[in-house]
């Protein structure tokens, strides 16, 4: 996929607009992905998506066919989502002074189950709350890198240039996440033993 890339993006840089909307074929879901798993809003993602690729046909000079173009993607959304993360978080801090606070949005379905007893759905709704409570509390980088490595399946190697860290940074990262949420999870696995 990655050279039919670097063709699509030769046939952009050669004139070709067409090309471009076969980059953004391929790859907007993925974007998407990374953005909701991100931000937890549809609208944000769906906002992140368009950005993303708006900067990117503006900056596709800059893009190196010795990089994935996935990557630099995934490293444009990051960017901007942690951005506009950090945007609404400024917001929210001066609107909560004025209204109170908002409902946080769920950032995991429900775990799978055939028919879930009412048991089920409250663990659900916990492990839930829980989850998204962690993710919240992560930094940007370990946040990033975590949605990366487990949410997208991406390699060391693509998270580490995603976010312009070496890769023994990027592990550290991804490490420090799963720590932080096996400790704000354990309670929950506690009372289920």
């Amino acid at each position: 996929m990655e050279d039919s890339d670097s063709v699509a993006v030769a046939r952009v840089r050669a004139g070709d607009g067409d090309a471009y909307r076969v980059l953004v074929d391929r790859h907007s879901r993925g974007v998407f992905r990374l953005a909701y798993r991100m931000t937890g809003n549809e609208q944000d993602s769906e906002d992140v998506v368009q950005e993303t690729f708006l900067r990117a046909y503006k900056q596709l000079h800059r893009w190196e066919a010795r990089s994935s173009f996935g990557t630099w993607l995934y490293r444009i959304a990051a960017n901007y989502s942690l951005d506009l993360v950090r945007r609404r978080k400024r917001h929210a801090e001066v609107t909560m002074n004025d209204s109170g606070p908002d409902d946080a949005p769920e950032m995991i379905q429900s775990l799978a189950s055939d028919a879930p007893g009412p048991d089920r759905l409250m663990f659900s709704g916990r492990v839930q709350e829980r989850v998204s409570s962690a993710l919240s509390e992560l930094s940007q980088q370990e946040r990033t890198a975590f949605v990366l490595r487990h949410f997208e399946g991406q390699s060391i190697e693509e998270i580490s240039a995603a976010l312009g860290l070496s890769g023994n940074a990027a592990k550290h990262s991804i490490f420090r996440a799963v720590q932080k949420l096996r400790r704000a999870l354990e309670p929950l696995v506690n009372v289920q033993s």
